[in-house]
């Protein structure tokens, strides 16, 4: 069974992905490497856990991935190094609106201390590194797993930076055993609609819930463009099975909706089921850009200037391989139009909860 360790707890996936390792059985101990300021947060987050799997174990590390051995003492190290199995990179900077400098310093380079950490242990397993789909930045049509190409621009600093830290997690390929895991727009539980934070998706929910008492609610993105929207839960049941899958060694998956909807069709579900109205006209997405240039309107629509340019999307995500490994388990990602009733009441029931915002920057 192995003992795994875990970057980028106490986060809400890495927090939820514990779980679900514990719930199939992969593994009952888990070492997860924390960050100083974090420490108590994630000491409360092994009290949850512990009351939900009395059996299985977590130990907290100090550290930073940003240092080498991450930031570990080499008698930590020492002691358990032969004990780790499987690595799960998931710390890394997710903010839309993040500066270069920050980015980089966490994504690219926090990731190739992770690669030589990995380097070290002699009785790995697999590597789990997530990703991102949006390494393809502006590319457009069919975009493979097997392919990372260059594009001619990124969105943002997010995707430069985890375009440049997969580049280093695919020269490992030949060196260790490992998987690379690349979600597109991570959502809420699809049958809880739990998250711990309104961002990504949800800033569309902030905006249309403060134009709800609007007449008219615009239509804003372009009318063939498409959003690809996955429920965490997705995520974990398919990675917590990924990462002893044989076939999936050596593989870049996309988790990504198979079967994504139309940004228009996705909006005016979340419309209907937010206000009771329906979107009418359309404002273009240059003119959406401008309005949001001015701070006070994107503070007040709770709208990041970012996340626009995910409304404009004409990419394909194909998911052959990941799609021909997880239907032998049965996984399969549920309808994302489905499941925004759920999504739209946990907000409703939550939005009081000013912690689960994300500030506008």
């Amino acid at each position: 069974m192995g003992v795994h360790l875990m970057t980028g707890f106490p986060g809400f996936i890495a927090s939820q992905l514990i779980r679900q390792l514990f719930m199939d059985g992969v593994t009952r101990q888990i070492y997860a490497v924390v960050l100083q300021s974090e420490m108590d947060k994630a000491r409360k987050e092994v009290a949850n856990i512990k009351a939900q799997y009395p059996d299985c174990q977590i130990n907290l590390f100090e550290g930073d991935i940003t240092l080498p051995n991450l930031g570990m003492d080499n008698s930590e190290l020492a002691c358990i190094a032969p004990r780790i199995s499987i690595v799960w990179h998931l710390a890394a900077i997710h903010d839309l609106a993040v500066a270069r400098e920050l980015a980089w310093k966490v994504n690219v380079h926090g990731t190739a201390c992770v690669n030589d950490f990995v380097r070290t242990l002699p009785n790995l397993k697999r590597y789990m590194y997530f990703s991102t789909a949006y390494v393809a930045g502006r590319r457009n049509g069919r975009l493979l797993e097997n392919e990372l190409i260059r594009p001619v621009a990124f969105k943002n600093h997010y995707e430069e930076t985890k375009f440049e830290a997969e580049l280093r997690v695919e020269d490992l390929k030949c060196e260790v055993p490992l998987t690379i895991i690349r979600p597109g727009i991570v959502r809420g539980h699809s049958e809880t609609g739990e998250t711990i934070k309104f961002d990504g998706l949800y800033f569309l929910f902030n905006m249309i819930d403060t134009l709800s008492t609007s007449p008219l609610i615009p239509y804003i993105g372009s009318k063939r463009a498409t959003i690809n929207v996955v429920p965490v839960d997705y995520i974990l049941k398919a990675v917590s099975y990924l990462c002893t899958a044989v076939e999936a060694e050596g593989k870049t998956l996309h988790l990504t909706d198979p079967n994504p909807h139309k940004v228009s069709d996705v909006y005016y579900a979340i419309v209907k089921e937010m206000t009771g109205k329906r979107p009418v006209g359309r404002l273009p997405l240059p003119m959406v850009k401008k309005v949001l240039a001015n701070y006070k309107i994107r503070k007040r629509l709770g709208l990041e200037y970012e996340t626009v340019d995910y409304l404009a999307g004409k990419g394909a995500f194909d998911t052959s391989e990941a799609q021909s490994i997880l239907q032998k388990r049965g996984i399969k990602c549920p309808d994302f139009i489905e499941t925004v009733p759920i999504m739209v009441q946990f907000y409703k029931d939550n939005k009081h909860r000013t912690q689960l915002f994300i500030p506008i920057k």
